[in-house]
């Protein structure tokens, strides 16, 4: 095999794959990066078995032939080549050779016949939508899944297709997080759960411009992701979704309108004085004009009126600041509403037109010492 490419356009395709190169297996095979050159067209994959990816990069084919090349050695060589013309070539005892203006390094490679190769996956039932719009979904979800394996599907999204909108979303047990995104056409009901780590890496590279798409194919077990050069192949998470739709319910005590970036500085502030690893609820004692927000520590005490408007009864109640700065931080409104109903019961941060909304379960405190 022998290429020439652009060192840029090499890294780019480099740092893209590499998101699927598993950190530890017993596969050592899996540790690498496949290179398949033939016809002008330079095709990098990797694949931990679970995620997938691999994407094609614009070069020079001067003999066609494949290659894998492990992935840490060959980002970190690719990262410090000078900024020009790569020329990549091997031999038949899988000896590479990387060239790139005086710099000259020579690697063991292996035969990408061993290679996992991604499964082929019938291409039919599909969504399309923006890459922005993928990205915001993300971006406004990922941070609500369950971050340990005690329970699997907790680890990933629900997206559920429903005619023309998409359903997306996320819990841990003590929160929710729910998008509502309408679109273009009309599809196929289905319900699936994407991991969030796949998730997670789609998010790093996808470009997410606003007049680009990305193509969802989804079959039984598993998902692709198609966005300009490159294909991301994910499997499922078995297994039945949480039934949420019981706890979002209409009914409230308390309806609060505030100023988000206020509410979101406040609470941030208030974190200052907790250590971390230490548990304390930030308390809000909501009246007609005001939210007043406390916090009590070993360190210190701080507390804070923001100006409301408020819509029912006063109520004091108190949340794990870190799920409210979780949710307020991407939340685009300049203005949030937020319902509640007593102190041991949910509190919603919804919009109008439902396309949000966030479920944060209050905390136990005590009110004397608060």
């Amino acid at each position: 095999m022998k290429l020439i490419c652009q060192k840029s356009n090499l890294l780019k395709g480099v740092n893209i794959v590499s998101k699927a190169v598993p950190v530890r297996t017993t596969m050592p095979i899996l540790e690498c990066i496949l290179i398949e050159a033939a016809n002008d067209q330079i095709k990098l994959t990797a694949n931990d078995m679970e995620l997938g990816i691999e994407t094609v990069i614009e070069g020079h084919v001067t003999e066609p032939g494949i290659i894998a090349l492990d992935a840490k050695f060959f980002l970190e060589i690719v990262r410090k080549l000078p900024d020009n013309e790569v020329m990549i070539e091997t031999d038949t005892n899988f000896q590479t050779t990387i060239v790139c203006e005086k710099a000259k390094f020579n690697i063991a490679g292996k035969s990408g016949d061993d290679f996992s190769y991604i499964p082929y996956i019938e291409r039919n039932d599909h969504i399309t939508l923006s890459q922005l719009t993928l990205k915001d979904i993300i971006r406004q979800t990922i941070f609500s899944i369950a971050d340990n394996d005690n329970n699997k599907i907790m680890t990933g999204e629900l997206f559920e297709i429903y005619e023309n909108g998409l359903k997306v979303v996320s819990l841990d047990g003590h929160r929710i997080s729910i998008r509502n995104i309408e679109l273009k056409d009309h599809y196929a009901n289905r319900k699936v759960i994407v991991p969030g780590k796949t998730l997670n890496e789609i998010s790093k590279i996808l470009p997410g411009l606003s007049d680009e798409t990305v193509t969802l194919y989804i079959t039984d077990n598993h998902i692709i992701f198609e966005f300009g050069q490159t294909t991301v192949v994910s499997r499922l998470i078995e297994g039945e979704y949480f039934r949420i739709e019981q706890m979002l319910s209409p009914d409230y005590e308390t309806k609060i309108s505030i100023n988000k970036k206020e509410l979101l500085n406040c609470i941030d502030r208030a974190t200052l004085l907790i250590k971390e690893g230490e548990k304390k609820p930030i308390i809000m004692n909501i009246t007609d004009n005001f939210m007043e927000l406390k916090i009590n520590s070993a360190i210190g005490s701080m507390n804070e009126d923001i100006d409301i408007e408020k819509d029912g009864k006063d109520i004091i109640i108190g949340f794990n600041p870190k799920f409210f700065i979780d949710a307020l931080r991407v939340i685009d409104d300049e203005e949030i509403t937020l319902y509640m109903v007593n102190p041991k019961a949910p509190c919603f941060i919804k919009n109008d037109e439902g396309s949000y909304i966030y479920l944060i379960l209050p905390v136990n405190f005590n009110a004397a010492a608060n």
